[in-house]
């Protein structure tokens, strides 16, 4: 099987995205279709050994629309496409206003003789006196809109020859009648003057302007929506500066290799993904992460391709280049999502299919209906023209796709990037909310959380305890070293150190023979906790000290807690006792708060034991707690909840937890950029904060009540406008419409949705 990406040329409205997808659903070997009016691209799924590229495009070209694979394009051509469509846009805003300065006086002449009151008229021009120059004048003012709208005829027929109509169609066909019997009665005229009274030029030429007018402005919106995107691509910088054998010199960032040394300066952005390998600064991440106050980066640390580096000069080693750099990934992702459907725009594709076909069966038989009451050939065309122009399905087929690439391009301004519109519907739908415990609702990393001195005073304990951890790799021991290298603590250096497997470690510091570990030490070197009473000496070292009598029980609830107690020993006596837990994020009480709150039941997912479990579950207020689950056994544990008849959101880290992310409905990797979580991940949260997935949650919630509103308005828009046209009103002795409000109205409807869309930027999500 293969999926590619097509770019599609030539798509005006729903009816051209619906009729690509029917001709290559056609085609033999073909698993699906997808294709994006907004983003005009096309998503295909097809047996390669059946179908090759060259017959998808050939079928497409038929259908009458351009198509060619979609590439991964350079920062240039990217730049080049924007200023193409910056001047077609100024084009058509030119054609516009020269179609407006020829429709003012068009209706100016056309509508003169219907105003109660009398209008300044050259004689020349006059209905009464001169009716051939009144309708010569109409036509040649005519020809210059029709002129600057040909392109509604040229794509318009030809979509209707190739028996393929469109919205352009409906519009080509509609002012095109209007036009033709206007030029008829106006070749009579010579003959019979009083068709001067029933010309519909205006009819053809406004209907026209508005739709231009329409088209400009739809244009110029959707335009807005594609915002995230394009800052995005403009963070990675065009140049880098490379350190080697031959100095610093400038280069393209694009001839960087994997494993180079670049130099970043203050203020300058960091051109690609890289290690950290001299120098300290801050980094701005913001724009990927979502992230407003700056990050400190040293050495050792990882950095990010895009990212602007603010108060020191660093030396990266490049780590990711060109489509592996996170930043190309994000943006991969985000064109993917901006391209794919959610399942509640299916209803809209599926009308518009069959929308244009059936307007033109609807307008046809209103026109004959009208004709047989015996109503004059103006009154029919005006019904014929006006259901054709009123039923334009744009504002249909721009429901969904906008909504989503709003949505989606404000989460990932976010930090929250999510890879479809199909994940954004679920989450929207999703009733538990599945957290790993370690690195979701915690840190991950172990920090230190207590220190009971017995014969020193706080610092100083610590300080001994990790001059004697600086050289051990346990993850216990190296949060003691990174406490005291916080306090700015001075360490000393051990004359001997020993590791004691799956018990602690020896040390030699000066005069003090020093063992730190857990109780199974204490047993091996026989030092009994139980014998053990300090107190406290006087105030100035009091707050660091406290009784160790009788801690056999309080040991046990800091391990039932989530602690892990480390033993200091100096000289076979028991100095004092270390607590490291891995402690809860600051943010996760709020949000865990926040999400259920949103009527969504919380589960915590870990493999501590139940005690354990129960205390952090307590602590941070999640609904019920599933404990001592081993890695492998998440997947089932999500099983499990989906056979309760559940929709599950799983959120883990994205590593560990890939294969519990993919079971469910909605996986969310959080606070990790890495490959394994956007590969299993539906949604990937680029902080390591648990609000961010109440603020999915939310945005998704926003997202779809917007397409819901999108899609109300432009199915009650038709489904009033058309019978209206057709003359319902007028049955029942009301006013029939004019072709012209006709446009007005189906214009609107296009902006209407588009500007409701572009609402998302500004929706308030809860922090």
């Amino acid at each position: 099987m293969r999926k590619e990406t097509y770019d599609i040329s030539g798509l005006h409205c729903a009816s051209c995205s619906s009729t690509v997808e029917r001709v290559t659903r056609k085609l033999e070997g073909v698993v699906s279709s997808e294709v994006n009016l907004t983003t005009g691209k096309m998503t295909i799924e097809y047996e390669e050994t059946i179908l090759q590229p060259a017959n998808i495009i050939t079928e497409v070209e038929r259908a009458g629309f351009g198509a060619e694979l979609a590439r991964e394009k350079r920062k240039d051509e990217i730049a080049q496409e924007r200023e193409s469509a910056d001047e077609d846009l100024k084009r058509s805003r030119l054609q516009l206003i020269i179609s407006s300065i020829f429709a003012i006086p068009l209706l100016y002449v056309s509508m003169e003789h219907m105003v109660p009151l009398k209008l300044p008229m050259p004689i020349f021009f006059d209905m009464h006196h001169n009716p051939l120059n009144f309708a010569l004048l109409q036509l040649v003012l005519t020809i210059g809109i029709l002129i600057c709208g040909r392109k509604f005829y040229m794509v318009g027929f030809k979509a209707l020859l190739s028996k393929n109509p469109n919205m352009d169609s409906l519009v080509a066909i509609g002012t095109g009648s209007a036009f033709i019997y206007s030029l008829v009665v106006t070749l009579r005229i010579p003959n019979d003057p009083s068709g001067a009274m029933n010309l519909y030029y205006e009819t053809a030429a406004v209907v026209i302007t508005l739709v231009m007018l329409g088209k400009y402005l739809e244009s110029k919106s959707t335009g807005k929506t594609s915002e995230a995107i394009e800052k995005l691509m403009e963070l990675a910088p065009d140049k880098a500066i490379i350190i080697d054998a031959n100095g610093e010199r400038e280069v393209d960032t694009a001839s960087v290799q994997h494993g180079d040394i670049i130099l970043v300066k203050p203020g300058s952005k960091i051109a690609l993904d890289g290690e950290v390998i001299k120098g300290a600064t801050s980094v701005d991440e913001s724009m990927l992460t979502g992230e407003s106050i700056p990050v400190e980066r040293t050495i050792g640390d990882n950095v990010i391709g895009g990212s602007m580096n603010y108060n020191g000069a660093i030396q990266v080693k490049v780590k990711h280049t060109g489509s592996d750099t996170t930043l190309a990934k994000i943006i991969k992702l985000m064109e993917e999502a901006q391209g794919k459907k959610a399942p509640i725009s299916k209803l809209a594709d599926i009308i518009a299919g069959y929308f244009v076909p059936i307007v033109i069966v609807i307008a046809i038989v209103s026109a004959i209906i009208w004709a047989i009451a015996g109503e004059p050939i103006t009154f029919v065309l005006k019904v014929f023209v006006s259901v054709l122009v009123i039923a334009c399905p744009c504002a249909l087929g721009l429901a969904t796709p906008t909504a989503i690439m709003v949505g989606t391009g404000r989460g990932a301004n976010m930090g929250i990037l999510i890879k479809s519109g199909e994940a954004l519907e679920i989450t929207y739908k999703a009733d538990t909310v599945v957290l790993d415990k370690t690195g979701t609702i915690t840190q991950g990393k172990p920090r230190v959380t207590e220190i009971i001195s017995n014969l020193y005073a706080k610092d100083e304990l610590l300080g001994l305890a990790a001059s004697c951890e600086v050289q051990s790799e346990h993850p216990l021991g190296q949060a003691i070293v990174n406490l005291a290298k916080e306090k700015e603590l001075p360490l000393q250096e051990t004359d001997y150190f020993n590791s004691i497997t799956g018990k602690g470690i020896e040390a030699k510091l000066d005069d003090k023979h020093i063992y730190i570990g857990n109780m199974k030490l204490l047993s091996d070197i026989k030092v009994s906790i139980d014998e053990v009473a300090g107190q406290a000496r006087d105030d100035e070292v009091g707050a660091g000290y406290r009784s160790l009598t009788n801690n056999n029980g309080t040991i046990r609830n800091y391990e039932d807690n989530g602690a892990s107690s480390m033993f200091i020993v100096v000289n076979q006596e028991l100095a004092g006792i270390i607590n490291v837990a891995d402690t809860i994020k600051d943010s996760s009480v709020e949000a865990i708060d926040n999400i259920k709150k949103s009527g969504i039941k919380v589960y915590m997912l870990t493999g501590d034991n139940a005690k354990t479990a129960k205390y952090i579950g307590d602590q941070v207020h999640v609904d019920e707690v599933i404990s001592e689950v081993l890695p492998q056994d998440k997947v089932a544990a999500i099983a499990k909840l989906q056979q309760e008849g559940r929709k599950v959101i799983m959120v883990g880290d994205g590593i560990n937890d890939a294969p519990a992310l993919a079971q469910a409905e909605v996986g969310i990797a959080i606070g990790s950029g890495s490959d394994i979580a956007l590969e299993s991940s539906d949604i990937v949260l680029m902080k390591s904060d648990l609000q961010d997935v109440y603020r999915a949650i939310a945005l998704s919630h926003a997202t779809i009540r917007n397409i819901k509103q999108n899609l109300f308005w432009a199915f009650i828009f038709n489904s009033i406008g058309i019978p209206i046209a057709a003359g319902i009103l007028h049955v029942f002795g009301g006013p029939l419409m004019n072709p012209i409000f006709a446009g007005m109205a189906m214009a609107f409807s296009s902006v209407l949705v588009v500007t409701n869309a572009l609402r998302l930027k500004r929706v308030k999500l809860k922090d």
